[in-house]
């Protein structure tokens, strides 16, 4: 299915000739509605229900979020408004675009509407972009493929049309930008190009998929400001699915939320934000982080609340990590062009048993890099990383193979961290068969003793990745971490992608296991509302630079830095 658009019409105009379609001028009519939908799924082992019976529907100039965990069926949801199921699913009830039902429709008529009528915004632009095209070129596409040009119309035209869609996507400098690859933009503006994509045939409702779930809370506001404007603008419809309630409560007319392929809860934000009647909502808003979350504590059952604040470090400890004024520079480009970045630019901060220190900032900021140096992954051009005192600079192969049982990393999508020939117990033993910690029988014992350790069955032993939830999985790469005893775990961006309620389970195994076994942590985030939860320490960083450092209270409720101001007030839902 052709999910792009061209610039052909004004967004009040007719966007298809033929008769029988979607009208654009019958206001009266939501622009999308879908009335009883049921999708199920043909399996090797039956038929699976994904979508059980919804009713949603978009009107002009309305942005409606659907929200729910992973497989509560919100992707199946926009899927099936869209048509772009595949042929193992069969549908149910009614879709109707502009009061049309293009339930029966066939491919080759959807694809008329597709683009022109409705626009989609996928949610990674790394896989969604071609990477080996230019993207004025991938936008041109998108002109050829979905506009009825004019026979007289030149190709130079269409270029221009291509321009003025990425200029209409808020992009500032669409000329320079429709010669540059995916790779020579941010995360930001890649994803402004698929909206420049999505908005290139003027449609009347925008699909957006978890548009803005792997970007900087700064980042994402402006791309949902950009939305904002657009709808207000242009009237257009936005059907937004997210899994961030905060940006849902912030942004929408509306919220439809689901749970195992059905609706538990729809209504107005401000109704279901004081007056849930499910208790599903109640959870998803109970463990959704805000800029005012209590900061977790250790608890073996019962409800999360707020303990005391977390003790100062004791100046006779020495830090288990620390970064002293370390400087990292990158060469890029090639010839003429190649040029000299700098990442890092004296960048200090320790890590002591038993507290979570916190590295926040945009893309860019350095925050990634610094992870690496940390768990001696490349070494500083200056400055020096120590783990327990010792420089790592210092260090020859087999010394620093010995640190790394001190030091572990758990990365942000575990699905890629995790070897997916492996079982859970193998992946989980690697490290011990690695080192040679003790016999196979011990190992397993090991194993057994980590799984329940991070809240997981024995029973997922002989499983592999990809029969786990990511929640699973992400649980699987902390006992993997902690399967040697390290004293300092960093995690880089460890919890982004999942889900609110899922996020809020590792959180708390997280802060379960610091308590028990005394860990040092480093967390790195792009998510501030977490970083109240879970942080004692914090080190704002921007262009490789510590912008702010301070303790989680003092940064929140006296910020010093005009940036900082900016990363707090950016965060979703700060209203609650």
């Amino acid at each position: 299915m052709t999910t792009t658009a061209v610039p052909t019409a004004g967004p009040r105009e007719a966007v298809v000739a033929a008769p029988a379609e979607p009208d654009a001028d019958a206001d009266a009519a939501p622009l999308l509605r879908t009335a009883g939908l049921r999708v199920a799924y043909r399996t090797p082992h039956g038929e699976h229900l994904a979508v059980d019976g919804v009713d949603v529907h978009v009107a002009a100039g309305e942005l409606v979020s659907v929200v729910g965990e992973s497989g509560s069926g919100k992707t199946t949801l926009v899927q099936g408004a869209l048509g772009l199921l595949p042929r193992t699913a069969r549908v149910e009830g009614s879709i109707a675009l502009s009061g049309v039902d293009v339930t029966r429709w066939s491919e080759r008529r959807l694809a008329r509407v597709r683009g022109s009528y409705v626009g989609y915004i996928p949610q990674d632009p790394g896989t969604s972009l071609n990477p080996v095209k230019r993207i004025g070129t991938q936008v041109l596409e998108a002109v050829v493929l979905n506009q009825r040009p004019d026979p007289g119309s030149s190709r130079a035209e269409r270029r221009d049309a291509a321009v003025e869609a990425l200029r209409v996507a808020g992009l500032r400098d669409p000329e320079r930008v429709s010669e540059q690859y995916p790779h020579e933009l941010s995360g930001g503006m890649k994803q402004r190009c698929l909206i420049a994509i999505a908005l290139a045939g003027r449609p009347r409702v925008i699909v957006a998929d978890e548009p803005t779930s792997a970007l900087d809370v700064t980042v994402q506001r402006v791309i949902l400001d950009h939305l904002e404007r657009l709808r207000t603008d242009l009237g257009l419809g936005v059907l937004l699915v997210t899994h961030d309630l905060g940006v849902a409560l912030d942004r929408s007319d509306r919220v439809v939320v689901m749970q195992h392929g059905r609706v538990v809860e729809h209504g107005g934000v401000g109704d279901v934000l004081s007056r849930p009647r499910d208790a599903y909502t109640r959870r998803l808003l109970a463990a959704a982080p805000t800029r005012h979350s209590p900061r977790l504590r250790a608890t073996v059952v019962g409800p999360v609340t707020a303990p005391a604040p977390a003790p100062p470090p004791d100046p006779g400890v020495p830090p288990l990590l620390e970064a002293v004024d370390v400087t990292k520079t990158f060469q890029v480009g090639h010839g003429r062009a190649r040029r000299e970045i700098r990442a890092l630019d004296g960048v200090s901060l320790a890590v002591v048993p038993g507290r979570t220190h916190a590295i926040v900032g945009e893309s860019g900021a350095g925050k990634s890099t610094l992870a690496r140096l940390l768990s001696g992954v490349g070494a500083p051009d200056r400055g020096h990383v120590r783990v327990g005192g010792v420089d790592l600079a210092d260090l020859d192969a087999r010394a620093r193979r010995d640190v790394r049982r001190d030091l572990q990393f758990v990365y942000q999508n575990p699905y890629t961290s995790l070897d997916p020939r492996f079982t859970v117990e193998r992946i989980v033993a690697e490290p011990l068969r690695a080192f040679r910690v003790g016999t196979r029988a011990q190992q397993r014992d090991r194993v057994v003793d980590l799984l329940e350790q991070v809240a997981l069955d024995p029973a997922h032993l002989a499983r592999r990745p990809g029969q786990l939830s990511g929640g699973q999985r992400q649980r699987v790469a902390i006992a993997r971490a902690l399967a040697l005893e390290p004293r300092t775990i960093v995690l880089d961006e460890a919890v982004s992608a999942l889900d609110v309620s899922v996020q809020a389970q590792i959180l708390q195994v997280l802060v379960d296991l610091q308590e028990r076994l005394g860990l040092g942590y480093v967390f790195i985030t792009h998510d501030l509302g977490v970083v109240r939860q879970v942080a004692d320490d914090v080190t704002v960083m921007k262009d490789g630079r510590v912008v702010e450092a301070a303790t989680v209270d003092a940064l929140f409720d006296d910020p010093r830095e005009v940036y900082t101001r900016l990363l707090l007030d950016a965060i979703p839902g700060g209203a609650r």
